[in-house]
């Protein structure tokens, strides 16, 4: 059955029971003008509803009825016991419609007539004047004409859905023995065949029979008992690993097993569909593209994805919002669309479904999509991001700038948005839960806002770690993998990139914070420790490694809201009660990654750094990028020209032109050998005799270095032979260059060292002959 069907059937069911109350209520005291109202609201109620899912019986019954109370609520008619008589009638009648629809499984209204008892409405509907009291219409003289009776319900209106039982058989002939059974009367054969009907009373569980509506406060606090109830399962466990009594153990067991079967069975109660955010969006998207005089199409996919009551809660808003602006801002009217070749009609798509322990809900559009160099200047111009820090920024991360508070891209303010609030507020909110949102725009094609939620928050799996005296909480949904170091690896493993450590961990670079150092809390590793213990998470997209002291095991807690003097601290999410009885707090993987910095990576860190002039006076303070080329010359770029530090393999590097590519980030990202660039067309020449002299030199196995340039018109990367450090330096000694694609020279950790004029590499980039076959490092 459809789950919409069912909801109307089991609250219909439900307030017909209070119909029949408020309907003899009317009958004794017709003053009641608020139960008038509520049997009136109730009528109405059914007959849009019924319309909504074509139920013609349904509606034509409650609409005749709706018409009657109207005109009683309007004192043109009295509510007398003729009127309430047949609208009892009618919930006779709506009762019988939604047994048959019920039986059918949605699919039909039943076979019975309800055209007398509309007919019937209608003419108590249409009588002039206060309705006479049922006496007067009764007169005693014989020979004129008989007033009309009250005309009485049809015999198939009166028929209940649940008729009353026979009266039971006497007593006597149940209790005669069986020698007594040799051929009775006709009256005993009557007499005992009287029952038979009975089976017939045995009927399957209705919707209403089935369901049973319980008030959210109450499943509150039935969720919090099974909070505290795990709690204690937790610590009965962690003693019953202590004793070696098998009959003690077996119960500890079964009390676990009966435990998770009542956290599942509660857990489900508190899920909902999706669905029953969505049920609003149709009615949204058709008066809003009314009033924009556009065209959309609502699809939606995923509404049966369940999630958590209070999840369902918090993402309401942010939904709404995001719908809002994709029929106001996303979609284009018609004649907008026709021009740019595309169907009048826009289209709007919702999807929801399960991914790696969350739910992801997808808000997709078909309109213009979000211009990056619009949202560029806006940004620039209401002063929420400097012009060189947008300079250098990627198109993804512009249009991810709609998330600034105050930033609108509207021309000006209407009644639908414009005033630059709602997109930062929606960020805000589904990060409180745990959750992600990002934009993916592309210009002439459509937008897709794409959120990622937990699907709860009460009862979670969280790895337990400890760092310095204390334990904390991981929730499993973040968590990638462990990674345990030994010894050489310990020394070897672990690298600094601009003070940073960072560990390679199967070729990329993943960034590390220390717990202890993060938290500031007392470390009780050594600095000769011969192990490290890495935790590797995801935020936001990002992987980075945490390096804590201890990893525990893995078990169910429940999450207990922080109190709000501690709200505000970025690395917490909640607290705990662990199976000892003691307080552990529970880490917000994200907002440690934004405290700590890597979950913006290097780019992000550069927009921080002001940008250095091409030249000044000697004794700048600059932060650089040092690399080695192929030759062993050391070169070093601004750390400000940086977007990017990439490993990538050797087979993935194409030829398109005679010219080096590899594919990046969706994009095609043009490469440039340093050694090249740094180099005329003649030793260029000369370089490929000595190379075609050793070919044993061009053959390389291990992956290119590259360096992802920024602030450049498009992507570039520079392939060097090796990325050395990222120091940040006093120039003392500058000396004038010596080759085209040198700014100057200049002593780095008391080495000589070449400074890159990048745009100048590029730009003669653009003039060498053809790259060779081989890809290499410079």
């Amino acid at each position: 059955m459809n789950e919409v069907v069912r909801e109307f059937l089991l609250e219909t069911n439900e307030n017909l029971g209070q119909l029949d109350l408020d309907l003899v209520t009317l009958e004794k005291d017709p003053a009641e003008k608020e139960t008038l109202a509520r049997v009136f609201r109730t009528l109405h109620t059914v007959k849009g509803t019924a319309g909504f899912l074509g139920l013609p019986k349904l509606q034509a019954i409650a609409h005749s009825g709706e018409n009657l109370l109207g005109r009683i609520r309007a004192g043109e008619l009295t509510f007398g016991p003729e009127i309430a008589t047949t609208l009892l009638h009618v919930v006779d009648s709506i009762r019988q419609v939604l047994a048959a629809l019920e039986s059918s499984g949605g699919t039909g209204e039943g076979s019975a007539d309800i055209t007398e008892l509309v007919q019937t409405l209608d003419r108590l509907a249409q009588r002039s004047g206060p309705t006479p009291p049922p006496v007067l219409t009764v007169r005693p003289e014989p020979t004129s004409p008989p007033a009309p009776a009250p005309l009485p319900p049809p015999p198939v209106v009166t028929i209940r859905p649940e008729p009353a039982p026979l009266p039971p058989p006497p007593p006597a002939p149940v209790r005669l023995s069986p020698t007594i059974v040799a051929p009775p009367d006709a009256n005993f054969a009557r007499t005992t065949d009287a029952p038979a009907p009975e089976p017939a009373e045995i009927r399957a569980p209705t919707v209403a029979d089935t369901s049973v509506r319980v008030d959210v406060g109450l499943l509150d606090k039935l969720m919090n008992l099974v909070g505290e109830l795990v709690l204690a399962r937790n610590q009965i466990m962690q003693l019953g690993n202590t004793h070696e009594d098998r009959a003690f153990q077996l119960t500890v067991q079964r009390l676990n097993l009966l435990t998770t079967e009542l956290q599942a069975s509660v857990m489900k109660t508190r899920m909902q569909p999706v669905g029953n955010v969505w049920g609003k969006f149709p009615r949204i998207v058709r008066d809003l593209a009314v009033a924009r005089g556009k065209q959309v199409r609502l699809d939606m996919d995923g509404q049966e994805t369940e999630l958590d009551k209070t999840i369902i809660e918090a993402v309401r808003d942010p939904l709404t919002h995001m719908v809002r602006n994709a029929v106001d801002h996303g979609i284009e009217p018609p004649g907008e669309r026709t021009a740019r070749g595309k169907q009048a009609e826009g289209r709007l798509r919702l999807h929801a479904f399960h991914e790696g322990g969350k739910v992801v809900i997808e808000i997709a559009d078909d309109g213009g999509g979000i211009d990056p160099t619009r949202v560029r200047d806006k940004a620039v111009r209401a002063g929420l991001v400097a012009p060189e820090h947008a300079a250098r920024m990627s198109e993804r991360e512009l249009v991810n700038l709609v998330f600034l508070p105050g930033f609108s891209t509207a021309e000006r303010v209407t009644q639908f948005s414009g005033r630059g609030v709602g997109m930062d507020v929606v960020r805000t909110n589904i990060e409180k839960i745990g959750g992600t949102v990002d934009i993916d725009s592309r210009p002439g094609q459509g937008t897709t806002v794409r959120m990622k939620i937990p699907l709860t928050l009460a009862i979670i799996p969280a790895l337990t770690v400890t760092a310095g005296r204390d334990r904390y909480c991981i929730p499993q949904v973040s968590l990638l993998e462990l990674v345990r170091l030994e010894g050489e690896q310990v020394r070897k493993g672990i690298e600094r990139v601009h003070g940073a450590p960072v560990y390679r961990l199967r070729g990329n670079l993943l960034p590390l914070i220390y717990l202890d150092r993060e938290l500031q809390v007392e470390s009780a590793r050594r600095d000769d420790v011969e192990e490290v213990l890495i935790v590797v998470l995801q935020a936001d997209d990002r992987q980075f490694g945490l390096i804590v002291d201890d990893i525990h095991d893995t078990e169910e807690i429940v999450v207990k809201p922080l109190q709000k003097q501690l709200k505000g601290i970025a690395p917490f999410s909640g607290a705990t009660i662990m199976g000892d009885g003691k307080v552990a707090l529970i880490l917000d993987v994200l907002g440690l990654a934004q405290r700590s910095g890597v979950v913006t990576g290097a780019r992000e860190r550069a927009l921080s750094d002001k940008p250095t002039p091409a030249a000044g006076p000697v004794g700048d303070r600059e932060t650089v990028l040092l690399c080695a080329t192929r030759g062993g010359e050391r070169i070093a770029i601004r750390l400000t020209s940086v977007a990017r530090l990439e490993e990538f393999p050797r087979s993935a590097v194409e030829r398109v032109g005679g010219r080096q590519v590899i594919q990046y980030r969706d994009e095609i990202l043009p490469l440039v050998q340093v050694s090249r660039a740094l180099h005329n067309s003649s030793d260029a020449r000369k370089r490929r005799r000595r190379r075609k002299a050793r070919p044993e030199r061009r053959t390389a196995n291990g992956p290119i270095q590259v360096v992802v340039l920024a602030g450049t018109e498009r992507p570039v990367g520079l392939v060097v032979r090796r990325i050395l450090d990222i120091v940040e330096t006093t120039i003392v000694t500058r000396a004038r260059s010596t080759r085209p694609g040198v700014l100057f020279t200049a002593v780095v950790q008391d080495r000589v060292t070449e400074f890159l004029d990048v745009e100048r590499i590029v730009r003669s980039a653009e003039s060498l002959p053809a790259a060779p076959a081989a890809a290499g490092g410079s």
